[in-house]
């Protein structure tokens, strides 16, 4: 169904939770239902200093627009195994604005369910280990 509002900070928050993991390249915050595929993962990729942002079932749509309290952009995305990722500097202002941003943000892209994700501290936690 269509929002109630037109501001997205009055929509619900997709059903769903935030969950923190390491791992040899680095650690993982992923977005989703318990025993389903995450929706939303961010992945530090400590060698490059990087973050990588993935939209799972995104495959075919050419970018994605992520809305904060405090920022809004458009990402170009690349096709992936399971959707479609953006590649971010670790000290990206975008990711700080994810992790701050006022009850949450938003993920928008063409073929699938917009998002309307919780600001956890999930989010700087990858964001901290990749600026080590």
């Amino acid at each position: 169904p269509p929002p109630a509002s037109a501001d997205w900070r009055d929509w619900p928050l997709t059903p769903g939770s935030w969950n923190y993991r390491t791992d040899a390249q680095g650690s993982i915050a992923s977005f989703g239902m318990s025993g389903a595929p995450a929706d939303l993962t961010l992945r530090c990729d400590r060698a490059r200093s990087r973050i990588v942002l993935t939209r799972t079932g995104l495959a075919s749509a050419p970018a994605l627009t992520i809305r904060t309290t405090s920022i809004a952009r458009t990402l170009s995305v690349s096709p992936a195994t399971t959707g479609a990722t953006a590649d971010l500097a670790a000290r990206d202002a975008l990711i700080d604005a994810m992790g701050s941003s006022r009850g949450g943000f938003v993920v928008q892209g063409s073929g699938v369910p917009t998002l309307v994700v919780p600001a956890w501290a999930e989010i700087l936690r990858v964001a901290e280990d990749c600026r080590g």
